[in-house]
């Protein structure tokens, strides 16, 4: 695929340049909590506002019903690019109408504006080729040359990541260059040892992963709320801990697998439990208990992993060559739950190796607990398109940007 530097080379003075950014950043009303996605793409937007583009920035935010919604607007975002930037950014309060179309009329070059939520049209997700393809060319209407580095959005079909690049000349920016970088390290020239690292909420969720890296990796830790369906798939009571039961066969079939293959699959010995989940909005002290994860008590439910599985899973990733982890090994947003994943993100910084923390709740669980973003080899702003790529998936807004 090209690149915006190839882009830069060929000139852009005066160009509308379409960037199709991953504003999704998280809100409390319209205050940013992390704003993470808005500063990966600041060097592609500052490159073609220097080089003198007129440069017309869409994302989406949220899943809105293919209708405005003031809950999902991207004028917070705006506000913080153009605070990340250090000049004005102009918001446009509508995709492809008036607003947007004066909007992008009114930039000078070199200029910066940020269209609101493109999932306030019914066309940007729709399943219908014909839908979809109208709305992209309304879009295409508002620029001469099309830039991908919203890398979070690759692995959706969705107008302006799979249809709009069709319209225009099209480049990768800077974010997704990376992250395509990045994956090829974790698939195509692995170091080893390569040790992967797995939590989050649902085993369903990683499956399709684990398929692929039980032929790739040289270990797998599990924890979160995912850990549970393997404990209880090696016959251990699990109580009322997080649980996919329809899993379990496949889960079981999985560990024969690792097995087979020499992959070492390595799961909590002793986990944090409670008889209650904690409350996240107060973070009242929650006094969890530590049990033998083979000794939950019917009544309690897991939800971080132990001090012994720390050790454990650091001392796994202490010789490791390549790491990519995804997916926080407990209720990390409460401070009794968070160290289990904490020790973990230690264990990355630790680890000689090439270190990527793959998007989604661990790239939040990296900034909420304070560590040094820079420290990593990594981080992604695209967990579920970093699953995908892994998984051996054709993404589509990466397929879109081939020449």
């Amino acid at each position: 695929m090209k690149t915006i530097d190839e882009l830069l080379s060929e000139g852009v003075a005066g160009k509308r340049v379409f960037v199709r950014a991953d504003l999704n950043v998280p809100l409390d009303g319209t205050t940013i909590t992390d704003d993470g996605r808005i500063r990966a793409v600041v060097p592609t937007v500052k490159a073609l506002a220097d080089a003198g583009a007129r440069v017309i920035v869409a994302s989406h935010l949220g899943r809105p019903k293919g209708a405005p919604d003031p809950a999902f607007s991207l004028a917070p975002a705006a506000a913080r690019l153009g605070e990340l930037l250090g000049a004005d950014v102009a918001f446009a309060e509508d995709t492809v109408g008036t607003a947007a179309e004066s909007t992008v009329a009114g930039l000078a070059d070199g200029r910066v504006a940020v269209i609101e939520n493109l999932r306030f049209n019914a066309g940007e997700t729709s399943k219908d080729d014909t839908e979809r393809a109208a709305f992209a060319d309304r879009l295409a209407g508002l620029a001469d040359v099309y830039v991908g580095d919203g890398f979070g959005a690759v692995h959706r079909k969705h107008a302006s990541v799979f249809d709009l690049p069709e319209r225009l000349p099209h480049y990768a920016g800077y974010l997704i260059a990376t992250e395509v970088g990045v994956l090829k390290k974790l698939t195509d020239d692995v170091r080893r040892p390569y040790v992967v690292a797995l939590g989050g909420a649902k085993v369903s969720d990683k499956l399709a992963v684990i398929d692929q890296l039980l032929g790739k990796a040289d270990r797998l830790l599990i924890g979160g709320g995912m850990a549970y369906t393997f404990l209880k798939a090696q016959g251990h009571e699990v109580g009322i801990s997080l649980l996919q039961e329809d899993q379990i066969p496949t889960v079981k079939e999985y560990m024969e697998r690792a097995e087979k293959n020499g992959v070492e699959l390595v799961l909590p010995v002793d986990v944090l439990v409670a008889s209650e989940f904690p409350d996240l909005k107060t973070k009242a002290p929650a006094n969890p208990a530590t049990v033998a994860a083979d000794a939950i008590p019917a009544d309690q439910e897991g939800l971080d992993i132990g001090p012994e599985t720390r050790k454990l899973y650091a001392s796994k990733l202490a010789d490791a060559a390549t790491v990519f982890w995804n997916g926080p090994m407990g209720v990390f947003e409460h401070p009794d739950y968070a160290e289990g994943t904490k020790a973990v993100a230690q264990a990355l910084l630790d680890a000689p190796g090439f270190t990527v923390v793959g998007g989604g709740d661990s790239a939040a669980a990296v900034r909420t607990l304070g560590f040094d973003e820079n420290a990593f080899g990594h981080i992604s702003t695209g967990g579920g398109a970093s699953l995908e790529y892994l998984e051996g998936k054709t993404l589509p807004g990466l397929a879109a940007l081939e020449d």
